[in-house]
Order: C-alpha cells, then sequence, then structure tokens
C-alpha cells in the first residue's frame, strides 16, 4: 500500500510544514512579560495579633482579579500605553482583547504555606511590542499589590467599626442590665439569694431580744406594782398617823425601828420588807419633824392672840392667807418619782416590743418570699451576666481588630513581594515559527496518510484469492503465478 501510495503521503507531508513556516512569517510578532508575586507571611505571630483577613488567597486573588480586569481600570492602561492602536475596534473590544491578554497563575508546591494557601502567583501580559509588554505587567503587578493592600486595610477597618458599633449597643444594653440589677438588690436589699442564713440569724437574735425584752418589761411592772404598794402603806400610814399625837408618833417610831432591827438580822438590805420598813420610819421621821414644827410655831404666836380679838382676828385670816400646802415626805416623793420614771421605761419597753414584733414579722415575710425572689434574682442576674459576657467578648475583639488595623497600615501583616520583576522579553512568544512548522510536518503526514485510506477504501481492485472470493462470490479454482514482463511491471493474477 506504501509503495503504491507513496506520493499521496510524500506531497502534503513536505508542502504543508513549508506552508504553515510561510503563514508564521505573516503574523505579527507577539511578546510576553511574566512578573512573579511571591506572600510574604505576617512579621506578628498570630498568637499575638490575630489576622482579620482570613479569606483564602486563591479566593481573594479572584476577586482582585475580576476588580482589576474591570473596563475602569484597564482602559486608562490602553489609553495610556496605546494597546492594540493598529487594529481598528471599538474600545469595548480592545478591553476584551487585553483580557485575554492578561493571565493570572497561581504557583503551586507541594509543601503548603502556613496559612495553607497559596505561597505566590504569576502575571503575564502579552503585548505586540516588548516595552509594552514590560510597562503593562510592572503596571499590573503594581494594581494587584495596591488591590491587596487597600482590601485588606478597609476590610480591617470595616471589621472595627463595625465591631465599635456592636459595641456601644452592647454598652447600652449592660448598662440598662446593671440598672435593673441595682434596683432589684435595691428593691429587695436583705431578701436577696445567699442571705437566707443572715435572715435566720436575725430572726433566732429577733427571737431573743423580743424575749429578753419582754422578761424585762415583766420586772419593771412588777417593780412599778411593789412600788405603787410600798407608796400606798406610806400613805396610808400618813393618814393614819395625821390625828396621831407626838407620844404615839415616837411609840410607832420605836416599832418601826424594832421592826427594822428584827428584819436586818435575817434578811438582806435590799430584801423588800427591809426596804418597805426603812420607808415608813423615814416618813414617821418627818411627820415628827412636821409635828414638831408646827407646835413651835403656835407656842410663839399665842401671846400676840391675847392682847386684842381684833389683832388676833387678823392674823388668823393672814395665817389662812399664806398657809403653805401640807407637803409629802420625801419618801413618798421619792417613790413617785420613781413610779414615773418606770412608766417611762415601760412605755418604752413597750415601743421596743412593738419594734422588735414588726422587726420579726418582716424576717419572717422576708424568708417566705425567699424562693420567688431567688428566681426573679437567677433571671436578672442570668441577664446581666450574658450582657456582660457578651460586652467583654465585643471588647476583646475589638481590641484585637484595632490592633490587626495598625498592623495592616504599618504593614506589618501579610503582603505581596514582588520576587521577580516584569522582564522585557528577547524574543517573541507568538508565533513560534519552528513549532509552526513541525505542526505542518504533523497535519501533512496525516493528511497523506488519509487520502492514502480513502484511495485504498475507494480501490476495488482484485489481488489475492480473498478479495476475489469477498467480491465475486465464487469458489477459486486455481492460481497463476506472477510474471514479470519486459517493462518491469507485475501483471495481475
Amino acid at each position: 500500500m506504501a509503495r503504491r501510495r507513496l506520493w499521496l503521503i510524500v506531497i502534503p507531508t513536505l508542502i504543508l510544514p513549508l506552508a504553515s513556516f510561510l503563514v508564521s512569517l505573516k503574523l505579527s510578532n507577539r511578546f510576553t512579560s511574566k512578573a512573579l508575586v511571591l506572600i510574604e507571611q505576617p512579621r506578628v505571630p498570630d498568637n499575638f495579633v490575630k489576622p482579620i483577613v482570613t479569606e483564602d488567597l486563591t479566593e481573594r486573588l479572584t476577586t482582585m482579579q475580576e476588580q482589576i480586569l474591570s473596563r475602569t481600570k484597564l482602559q486608562p492602561i490602553i489609553e495610556r500605553f496605546s494597546l492594540f492602536k493598529n487594529q481598528r475596534v471599538l474600545m469595548e473590544e480592545k478591553v476584551d482583547l487585553m483580557r485575554q491578554a492578561i493571565k493570572v497563575d497561581p504557583v503551586r508546591t507541594l509543601i503548603p504555606t502556613a496559612a495553607g494557601g497559596i505561597p505566590g502567583f504569576n502575571i503575564s501580559f502579552t503585548a505586540e511590542n516588548a516595552s509594552s509588554a514590560q510597562q503593562v505587567c510592572g503596571e499590573l503587578v503594581s494594581m494587584f499589590m495596591s488591590a491587596n493592600l487597600q482590601e485588606r486595610e478597609q476590610s480591617a477597618k470595616g471589621t472595627t467599626d463595625f465591631l465599635r458599633g456592636q459595641l456601644e449597643d452592647a454598652k447600652s444594653n449592660l448598662d440598662e442590665q446593671d440598672a435593673n440589677l441595682a434596683n432589684f438588690k435595691q428593691r429587695y436589699m436583705g431578701q436577696l439569694p445567699g442571705e437566707e442564713q443572715v435572715n435566720f440569724n436575725l430572726l433566732a437574735t429577733t427571737n431573743v431580744q423580743l424575749e429578753a425584752g419582754t422578761q424585762s418589761l415583766n420586772r419593771l411592772e412588777q417593780e412599778r406594782t411593789y412600788t405603787e404598794s410600798l407608796l400606798s402603806q406610806l400613805v396610808a400610814a400618813r393618814d393614819a398617823s395625821e390625828g396621831a399625837t407626838p407620844d404615839n408618833l415616837d411609840q410607832q417610831l420605836a416599832n418601826a425601828q424594832t421592826t427594822l432591827v428584827r428584819l436586818e438580822a435575817t434578811l438582806s438590805p435590799e430584801h423588800p420588807d427591809v426596804v418597805k420598813a426603812k420607808a415608813v420610819i423615814a416618813a414617821l421621821k418627818a411627820r415628827i419633824h412636821e409635828e414638831s414644827a408646827k407646835d413651835a410655831s403656835q407656842t410663839e404666836n399665842a401671846p400676840n392672840r391675847n392682847s386684842n380679838n381684833k389683832d388676833m382676828a387678823e392674823p388668823d385670816d393672814s395665817a389662812k392667807k399664806t398657809k403653805v400646802p401640807n407637803r409629802e415626805p420625801l419618801p413618798m416623793q421619792q417613790l413617785r418619782a420613781q413610779i414615773q420614771s418606770l412608766d417611762l421605761a415601760i412605755a418604752d419597753k413597750r415601743q421596743e416590743q412593738s419594734r422588735i414584733q414588726k422587726q420579726l414579722s418582716d424576717l419572717e415575710a422576708r424568708l417566705e418570699l425567699s424562693p420567688k425572689i431567688e428566681e426573679q434574682y437567677k433571671k436578672v442576674s442570668r441577664n446581666y451576666q450574658t450582657a456582660l459576657q457578651f460586652y467583654n467578648d465585643l471588647l476583646s475583639k475589638k481590641t484585637q481588630s484595632e490592633m490587626a488595623t495598625d498592623l495592616e497600615k504599618q504593614q506589618q501583616g501579610e503582603q505581596f513581594r514582588i520576587m521577580d520583576p516584569p522582564n522585557l522579553p528577547e524574543k517573541p512568544t507568538f508565533p513560534d515559527r519552528p513549532l509552526f512548522a513541525l505542526g505542518g510536518l504533523g497535519g501533512g503526514l496525516a493528511l497523506g496518510l488519509g487520502l492514502v485510506f480513502i484511495c485504498e477504501v475507494q480501490d476495488r481492485s482484485i489481488r489475492n484469492e480473498k478479495d476475489a472470493t469477498f467480491y465475486l462470490e465464487l469458489p477459486v479454482l486455481g492460481m497463476l503465478p506472477v510474471l514479470d514482463s519486459i517493462s518491469g511491471q507485475g501483471a495481475h493474477q
């Protein structure tokens, strides 16, 4: 088959490479400038300042690429460097051509980075002029670096502003919960959880005070009753002694003194009977002293009454007018004063008892309401603790965000660093003429083989026993050998 169809294979194999090479000569040259940008990790460790921008670099690079490849970014570059000036197309088509000429390829490594992203990326731009390709590639690198700085700073600043607003709302809520908790504590002071034992102790102490006050009140009332009995006895003794003579008073005094001596021999000086006997003796002495003073006064005024009846009458009227009221003896006055003092003490004790009873009722009411108040307090306290924890969390996050923002402003965070600046291409990357010729060679060989296959399929010549059996559908009876003719060509079987 190759021998019969050799020229169908050779001719396309020789013609197509030459044609491809000639066509490549007609195509305009294109130069590609490349730059390598590496991702520099933050200079401050993450355990000191947590970064705010946690987006994967691949996604962030895609976002920046969409921003940079927008018309508003590419049109000024096209106008500044006069790109595609030989092509009479609209600006929209020029922008599309420039997008096709820009390639951003992430750098892939077997060892993952600390952040789990890519270590860097390549930027390339293809243009008709080598210098233009280098300049535009440098401009694209600058745009990527500026976009990275701006995006990280805006993200950090936006996060900080958001946290600041949330922190103000949280502070307002915390102040409200704090005021509610303070009002609750002030309203139910002494009834809060944890004060039950204090209330129990106060209740026991108050009961002791109430019992002691009751006993003290009883003693005061008994003392007042006893004092009143002494005063009654003194009053009765005075009334009995008003009509008595001095001799009778002296006799009563002697009897009272004898009784006192007898009582002191067997009883203590504080015994009520001893005190009563002393009070009676004091009252008798006072009575005897008054009677003696009255007798002396009557003895001095006797001559004047005998001199003149008229003169005697006038002094009697004068005596009536200037008669001094009969004063009680000193012991009786003391007893009355003691009774008044006891009345005041009893009134104070009763007021104190009322106050203690009211305090006891309040304590009992507190203990009864303690479970309900504890439930309300837990609710108010839980709201306050939740608001406080939320505020502290936001405050911590805001502080970290501010530190991260300062880190981005000082360019101490993750940064782009140019490892290989845009190069000035020395030879065009398109068209690759040897590659075109090699492609033409492969295409010509494929075309020749295709033509040979088509010719063989369409050729119905019988060349062997199998072809005869297939096409004639008759058995083969015999075969003739191949005879070489004079011309050297083979004959058909």
